[in-house]
């Protein structure tokens, strides 16, 4: 069995990382395939060029997109739940006390009952199954050697910073150049490419206020232009009527 597999069975997630008490959003969601640890967001930078699987969090369990989990292991008999608009499955088995079994499918390990043609609940079904019956599940694992995070996990933004990211190495990571970028990110060069400026107008209570919006500064073009703020400030006169004839 692959210790990612243990670690990611016997990790603790959405809790308070401990190197990390005192910031924002310090709950552990990701989980380092390489180094068998969980992280928080403000842990990944230093593990980014290693294999992460970010962790959900549904109905008080902890949960995998079906979609990330599919690259690693078969998931085949075990039963996805949608959660906005994705499938994920459960990590750990939910054992559910019957007394009496009706007709349909039940799970091989903790008896809930599933859909048809599902016969696990769960990761941890799947396993432990594979592991009784065959007694070996190296037939399961599929070969992966890069896993990145997805483009919505969101990382502190104050932590891109070279002295940043040293300073919050955790144990057991591995030390990369900081000039290299997060495979995730976008370069700087990238951004000078692209040579979009987007043009922001804010209007003023006596006039107009124009700022251009550059990818790293802002600048003001120009303040209250002649004419103006004459004309928003100027006040429509009293109508003239035609004459009666």
């Amino acid at each position: 069995k692959p210790a990612w597999l243990d670690a990611l069975y016997a990790e603790k997630f959405f809790v308070g990382c401990p190197y990390h008490e005192t910031a924002k959003k310090n709950e552990k969601n990701v989980c380092c395939l390489d180094c068998c640890i969980s992280l928080c967001p403000h842990c990944v930078p230093s593990h980014r060029y290693h294999r992460l699987l970010q962790v959900r969090r549904y109905v008080y369990h902890d949960v995998i997109r079906l979609e990330d989990l599919q690259k690693l292991i078969d998931c085949s008999n075990v039963q996805a739940y949608t959660i906005n608009s994705a499938k994920v499955v459960f990590i750990k088995k939910r054992p559910q006390n019957r007394q009496f079994k009706g007709a349909g499918n039940y799970c091989t390990s903790c008896d809930r009952s599933l859909q048809e043609p599902f016969i696990h609940c769960s990761l941890g079904c799947k396993v432990e199954f594979a592991m009784k019956r065959y007694r070996d599940i190296t037939p399961f694992i599929k070969p992966c050697h890069t896993l990145t995070l997805g483009p919505d996990y969101i990382i502190p933004q104050d932590l891109h910073a070279d002295d940043h990211i040293a300073a919050y190495e955790t144990p057991r990571s591995t030390v990369v150049d900081g000039d290299d970028s997060m495979s995730w990110s976008s370069t700087s060069s990238e951004l000078g490419d692209a040579a979009t400026t987007t043009h922001v107008v804010r209007k003023k209570r006596t006039g107009f206020c124009f700022c251009a919006k550059s990818a790293n500064s802002y600048k003001v073009v120009s303040e209250d232009p002649d004419g103006i703020s004459n004309s928003i400030n100027r006040r429509k006169g009293i109508p003239q009527r035609s004459p009666l004839c």
